[in-house]
């Protein structure tokens, strides 16, 4: 396929391209808030996981054989 050598009108910019200057204390606060729900999401896998090795009961005697 050859590439399309008609000059343009207008120069390319990108679509999401929206000339606002970002707010860094936003950026900050919305970064901080991911952290908080993977570090969160982390810590339940890894109870998750060390509950299901623990085979006592509650009561602290072992299941009946």
């Amino acid at each position: 396929m050859k590439k399309d050598e008609t000059p343009r009108s207008r120069p390319v910019t990108p679509a999401n391209d929206n000339e606002i200057a970002p707010d860094p204390i936003a950026i900050d606060a919305a970064l901080s808030r991911i952290a908080e729900v993977i570090g969160r999401h982390i810590a339940r896998e890894h109870i998750r996981a060390t509950k299901a090795a623990n085979d006592n009961e509650s009561n602290g005697t072992n299941p009946n054989r």
